[in-house]
Formats: C-alpha cells, structure tokens, sequence
C-alpha cells in the first residue's frame, strides 16, 4: 500500500481519509464506537475501553484506558469485541522488536472475535449481529473497533468466541508454512519448535491432517505429557537436551521440515538438521526475547549468530530455505481468505480445534502476557474485555 493506515490511537474515523472498501487483513484498524454511531446517528459517541502501549518496555506499559471514536466509514463494520489473541509478536512489539505496529501510544492486537453492531455505508456482506473473526495489523484489543469488512470473517458454527479469537494469526501461519512453503506430504517428518504455544499446537493438528506424518516437539518436560496426547511422536526437553542429536538418535537423515520461530544460532541448527529435499522456514525471532524488557545483548547475539547462505551453497545442499511473515501480507487478502476458507472447513470437519490455555480480563493483561513469555502456556492466551463469565458465555454460543 502507498500509506501507512492510522494507528488505532488516531483522530476520530470521521476526520480520517477513507480506505478502499477492499482493505488487506493486515490493515491496522481505527478507534470506533458501539452501534449508537451508525449511519446517520447523532450525539456523542460512548465511550469504550482499550488497551493502549504507552511506550516501550515492561509489562507495565501496556495500560487499560477509555477512548471515545467514531462510527464505521464507508466499507467498514463496527464490531463488539468478545475476545482477543495474544500473539508472540505482541510481546516483541512492547519492547520495541517489532516494526508493523505504528509507534506508541498505540493499540496493539492483530486478531480478535465479536459481533458486528454497525455497518457503513456500502457493506452489503455482512449484517448486526453476526459473529465474526478480525484480522489486523494492529488496533484490535479494544472493546469495540471499526475495520474494514473484508478483515472480517464469519465464525463456524458452533464456535466460541474465544477459539475464533485463537484461528487466525496461528492457524494461517502454520497453514501456509508447512502446506505453501513446506509442501508436507505423507511420511514425512517434522519438527516443530515452541510446540506447545499457539503456532505449535496449531502445526500440530495441521500435521495430523496428512497420513503419517512424524512429529518432532521442543517444550520443556513439564508439557510433554500434552504433547504427546496431542499427536507428537517425539518430545524433546531443549532445556535439558541438545534437540539436534536428540533428533538424529531417532532419525540419523534428519527430519524433511523445519519450523524455526528462534533465529539465531537455531535457524544454522535447523538447516543441517534438514534431509536431501528438506525445507526450513523461518518466521520468528523468539531468541530476541529474554525478559521484561530489551536485552542488547541477545540482540547482538542473535544478529552475530544469524544464519547466512549462499545461492550456490543452496545448489549444493538440495534443501530450500523460506521466510514467512504474516504482518508484510498487507495487499494479500485474497490469498489469506482462501487459507481462512480451508480451515474453517477443516474445523467444520473436526479436524482442528484451537486449544486454549487461559483466558484474561483486560485488567490483567501483564498476567496474560507473562503467561506466554515466560513460555508457561500449553495453547493460546486469550484476552476478555470482561472478566470470564461461564453463564454468559454459554448464553451467547
């Protein structure tokens, strides 16, 4: 796109140039309103509670506050959030590591789940009172938000709001990189590092979709239990062990795909760990993060430890590197919506199912956020702008 999209702390939507109907999924949203700002609607908009990065750093610096925006422009729905994702990116934009969010004060959140509870003029596709799942940049851990229509996607039947909180950022990243880059086929063998998070959980049903695919896991011992319940044939306790030779004493070739979310030193391991034919894509830099706030030191690190090929080193190997980065898909919503269009029919299929680790009121967001860094989840961290109520939540699905 030309234009940077305002950040979700910008003016009022109705002081801001409109978008093209058609807006990528990774646009970053705007502040809205509930459905009193419709079309046409008068009086001051309600307000709303967000959660607002006020600078970089701790978990501190993420704080809940109340925002008054505007209705949805033309192309746009309001929507009432039920639930939000926490993604790793998230934590790595708190402390600065991660250039698609605009600077602070800015609205974090690229997914979420709710109800549509106001149209703009020209949405033909979408109706008050659907339930939908939010695709964004940014701009999506708010109460309610405005976003194009197209970033929108309406929920299966039968599924919550807080699984359809958990689909997106996870379940396209793995879809497209073990099946569109990865290629993966029956009797092949993968691993997967961070096995058991969001990525990982969603890799893993995504592999028991293909016949006898063999599954390597990194966690720590303590959720090995988990993963092999869901499917992993291989846990290894990175920890305590070197996951390479762990690998090698069970598959001395080495495995056929690789999932590499740490860079560094590990992105090197990973590609001698590949077969002949083998395919490593890498999507993350987790290594980066080793507490609270900015380590200079793991940055250089990381950085010194980086992996570098050659094209004719590539030649040589007969092995394929990728990079995948769901944040730089800004003018790919087709290519996105037809990934979205086969995993909801795999979850219609049972095939998959978000697993969900916790769920957090916005008031505890520095909760929800040291859940995931400090890698105690088993599944998906999910934010609420209300406290959990079981009644209400089974009212509602």
């Amino acid at each position: 796109m030309s234009t940077e999209p305002a950040p979700a702390s910008a003016a009022p939507p109705e002081q801001t140039p409109e978008p093209p109907v058609a807006t990528p999924a990774t646009t970053t949203t705007t502040t809205a309103a509930a459905a009193a700002t419709t079309r046409g609607g008068g009086g001051e908009p309600p307000e709303h509670r967000a959660l607002v990065l006020t600078g970089f750093g701790g978990y501190e610096k993420v704080k809940v506050q109340t925002r008054r925006g505007g209705g949805p422009r033309p192309g746009e729905v309001s929507v009432r959030v039920r639930a939000c994702g926490l993604n790793f990116a998230d934590l790595l934009a708190r402390q600065g590591l991660y250039d698609r969010l605009p600077p602070p004060p800015v609205c974090p959140g690229m997914e979420c789940a709710g109800t549509v509870c106001a149209l703009g003029d020209g949405v033909s596709d979408r109706q008050v009172g659907d339930k939908v799942m939010v695709l964004a940049r940014s701009g999506l851990w708010q109460e309610v938000v405005n976003v194009p229509a197209g970033q929108t996607f309406p929920m299966p039947e039968g599924m919550s709001f807080e699984e359809a909180a958990a689909l997106l950022v996870n379940y396209i990243t793995a879809y497209m990189i073990l099946f569109d880059f990865g290629n993966l086929r029956p009797n092949q063998s993968v691993l997967i590092h961070m096995a058991a998070g969001g990525v990982g959980t969603a890799a893993i049903q995504l592999c028991k979709t293909v016949e006898n695919v063999t599954i390597f896991g990194t966690a720590s011992a303590s959720k090995h239990d988990s993963l092999k319940e869901s499917g992993v044939a291989h846990p290894i306790d990175y920890r305590t062990m070197d996951y390479a030779e762990e690998v090698r004493k069970i598959s001395p070739k080495g495995v056929d795909i690789v999932l590499d979310p740490l860079g560094g030193s590990d992105t090197s391991k990973a590609f001698h760990l590949l077969k002949p034919m083998g395919k490593l894509i890498t999507y993350g830099v987790a290594n980066l993060l080793t507490g609270q706030k900015k380590n200079l030191m793991a940055m250089a690190k990381t950085w010194w430890n980086q992996f570098s090929i050659n094209a004719l080193q590539l030649l040589h190997q007969n092995k394929a590197v990728c990079g995948y980065h769901l944040g730089y898909m800004d003018e790919e919503y087709e290519l996105i919506g037809g990934v979205v269009a086969k995993l909801i029919s795999l979850y219609n299929q049972g095939k998959i199912k978000p697993k969900i680790d916790s769920v957090w009121p916005f008031d505890q967001v520095a909760d929800a956020m040291r859940q995931m860094q400090e890698k105690k989840n088993v599944g998906k961290v999910i934010l609420v702008p209300e406290a959990p109520k079981e009644e209400s939540k089974k009212e509602e699905n």
